[in-house]
């Protein structure tokens, strides 16, 4: 198993309780295809360094989980066709 990160930038648009929801689908996702969830760093809503999609703000969470090399590719599809995600990052952190 490798340790990556993962940084999200969700809509600011949301409300708390759909951001509870999408933050716990990947906290789910990661969980459910035998990855390891180390913790979860939830940022808040902060300006973005330029525009996206015409806004302005966005709300960050930073993950950081243990798993197989498949799943962060899995993650990203799932991410790109969500629309509650405007960009997310994930990294692989070295030992």
């Amino acid at each position: 198993m490798n340790r990556y990160e993962l940084l999200t930038i969700f809509s600011a648009t949301l409300t708390d309780e759909e951001k509870e929801t999408v933050v716990k689908k990947y906290t789910d996702l990661v969980e459910n295809n035998n990855g390891k969830l180390v913790g979860i760093n939830k940022w808040g809503v902060k300006k973005l360094a330029y525009p996206i999609n015409y806004k302005k703000e966005g709300y960050y969470v930073l993950f950081e989980f243990d798993a197989e090399p498949a799943l962060p590719q899995r993650i990203n599809e799932l991410m790109n066709i969500d629309e509650a995600v405007m960009r997310s990052l994930c990294l692989k952190k070295e030992a």
